[in-house]
């Protein structure tokens, strides 16, 4: 079904409305985001999303109201890697957390325009070219296998090559000037380490996109769903961020979750000429599969945490 240009408008001018809202009243101050506070967006984000949700399926019906959903699982889930490396990246630079919010707005600004054209291409390229399919199912497979079998993430700002290319283009201080990405000293205009970190996160996130974004073309090509969902997990990623980043290491068995993920939707994507899995049935193995990560990784911290109080104890 073609969505109606109207509904595109009609969409984009509320992802604007909501985002001048987020940065021109609640956030008009720096400060630094509170658990509760990162909470409470959290759980605007999620209902903003599943009403949308209600509207696709009175709109479209039951199959593109579960596509949606689905869809919007697979990136909120995803987008939980990009908050791992998100804190690495903040503590690698020691980026003061009043700051982070902002860094994180424009981050997701950047985010969304990417992610569209990304989407967009990525659409065009299966239309025309049905072969893709299988090149996009095996980059899943793999990156799915990388996740699994990696031990640790680490991150190395200086062995970038956009930010050595951006620091032979602009010179950089070694010094933050308050919030600011770019400030003039001797009449000579500089760069400050905030927009590098603002320059690492997109760049990351672009990196991101190259899975997330065939993930979910293994669910659906309609064009309007598969940007709808896109964008709403990515607009509850800031908040997100601010509400699990004190407690990632509790999820260390979600990454793995992450990766068996990838290579079920990257094999579904194999093997769609062959038999189509029926929508109900992958929404299912993702949910199991995230719920079962998530159970098994805080059992072992329940099991770990028991085990040292007992040390303790005994010693």
């Amino acid at each position: 079904m073609q969505t109606d240009l109207s509904f595109w408008i009609g969409f984009n001018v509320f992802v604007l409305l909501m985002l001048a809202l987020d940065l021109g009243v609640f956030n008009r101050k720096a400060h630094e985001v509170s658990i509760k506070e990162a909470m409470i967006w959290t759980g605007v984000w999620i209902t903003l999303a599943m009403c949308f949700n209600g509207l696709i399926y009175y709109w479209q019906g039951e199959v593109k109201a579960l596509e949606f959903f689905t869809g919007y699982v697979i990136e909120k889930a995803l987008s939980v890697d990009n908050i791992f490396v998100f804190v690495l990246i903040f503590s690698y630079f020691k980026t003061p957390a009043i700051h982070q919010h902002k860094i994180l707005f424009w981050g997701i600004i950047g985010a969304l325009i990417m992610r569209a054209a990304f989407i967009f291409a990525g659409v065009a390229l299966l239309e025309k070219f049905h072969w893709t399919i299988y090149v996009f199912g095996a980059i899943l497979i793999y990156t799915g296998y990388k996740m699994l079998t990696q031990k640790e993430m680490i991150i190395e700002p200086e062995k970038n090559p956009l930010i050595k290319l951006f620091r032979r283009v602009m010179p950089v201080t070694n010094e933050l000037h308050g919030g600011k990405f770019f400030v003039k000293q001797n009449g000579k205009r500089f760069a400050t380490p905030l927009f590098l970190v603002l320059v690492l996160i997109e760049t990351t996130d672009l990196i991101f996109a190259a899975d997330s974004i065939p993930a979910i073309l293994a669910i659906t090509q309609d064009h309007f769903i598969v940007y709808t969902s896109n964008v709403f997990a990515i607009l509850g990623l800031r908040s997100l961020y601010f509400a699990l980043a004190g407690m990632m290491d509790k999820f260390r068995y979600l990454s793995k979750g992450l990766a068996l993920i990838l290579m079920f939707v990257g094999l579904k994507m194999l093997v769609v000429d062959f038999y189509k899995l029926p929508i109900q049935i992958a929404l299912l193995v993702i949910v199991v599969i995230l719920i079962v990560s998530i159970a098994v990784s805080l059992m072992v911290n329940k099991r770990d945490n028991d085990a040292s109080a007992f040390r303790d104890k005994n010693n």
